[in-house]
């Protein structure tokens, strides 16, 4: 599998894990040509510490199933903030607050917006 095609496999999976787990407003972010970080950020939240953590080891579980290691978690058990790069993507999943002080969508905007029937 080439790198764009194993990027865009693990940005599904992490999408559907999210989206099985209940996680909310999930967005994928393109930013190909604008970072060397990873291909894609994927993000999400959840309406509660519980669920942000369910979001978060679902994402694991599911990438490892597929063959896809963690490279890097940031993030404490207090899960209002979880980062989790597996080197072509970074998923991060927020508390709902958090999400809106943040505010990645802003700071990321010049990446593409990313339906998951395109990926």
């Amino acid at each position: 599998m080439d790198q764009a095609n194993q990027s865009k496999e693990m940005a599904k999976i992490a999408y559907h894990a999210l989206s099985d787990k209940k996680g909310e407003d999930i967005k994928i972010i393109d930013i190909t040509g604008i970072s060397v970080l990873a291909d894609y950020f994927i993000i999400a939240n959840g309406s509660s510490d519980s669920q942000v953590n369910a979001l978060v080891d679902n994402v694991e579980e599911e990438l490892h199933k597929a063959g896809f290691g963690l490279k890097q978690r940031e993030g404490q058990a207090s899960a209002s903030w979880v980062l989790l790069d597996f080197g072509d993507i970074i998923v991060h999943v927020f508390d709902k607050e958090n999400r809106l002080f943040y505010d990645l969508e802003r700071i990321w905007k010049d990446g593409r917006d990313i339906r998951i029937e395109d990926l």
